[in-house]
């Protein structure tokens, strides 16, 4: 099947929720996400991934613990492999949209539950048709348990420290752009 819809990555694979470009126009520069994990052990833990460095064909993405961020972990990716993330094979992905309530407001998602076979596990992903990028929640199975991750805010430059500094959320800066529509 040859087409030219940008959302669509390759045979047997449905439309992801947002194409390379929409995700590099949603991200900019100072873009960070802070996301709450929790683990199958039961362990609970904060994460940060801040764009860095945009352009037209990537970004730096800067991702740390909030309780270790001297052990920021630094890499340089592409729009289309971040869109590649939420490339699903149509064979095995049920597709629904819903409402889904986060720590920064009630957002409008397109979920996905991808199973390999009838009676494997189903891994789940929420993108929120509001903010494009990555999913806003989703889970994961693993062995053990299920890894959870939940988008708590999505903000612009100035919210937060360098990941160097170790300090907290600072006072004033940009916007929360979480309920943004």
């Amino acid at each position: 099947m040859v087409t030219d819809d940008p959302h669509v990555l390759g045979d047997g694979l449905l439309p992801t929720p947002f194409t390379a470009a929409e995700i590099r126009q949603a991200a900019g520069d100072g873009l960070t996400i802070v996301l709450f994990v929790e683990s199958p052990d039961g362990s609970q833990h904060e994460r940060i991934n801040r764009f860095e460095q945009t352009d037209a064909e990537g970004a730096t993405l800067r991702a740390w613990f909030t309780d270790a961020p001297e052990e920021a972990v630094t890499s340089r990716t592409t729009w289309r492999e971040l869109q590649e993330h939420a490339s699903f094979p149509r064979a095995h992905t049920t597709v629904t949209d819903e409402e889904l309530a986060l720590p920064f407001g009630r957002v409008r998602c397109r979920r996905y539950e991808i199973a390999d076979a009838p009676d494997a596990p189903v891994e789940t992903y929420w993108f929120s048709l509001e903010h494009p990028g990555m999913p806003v929640r989703y889970e994961v199975p693993l062995d053990g348990g299920m890894l959870r991750t939940t988008v708590r805010s999505i903000r612009r430059d100035g919210e937060f420290a360098d990941a160097g500094g170790g300090e907290a959320e600072t006072a004033g800066g940009a916007a929360d752009v979480g309920d943004r529509a």
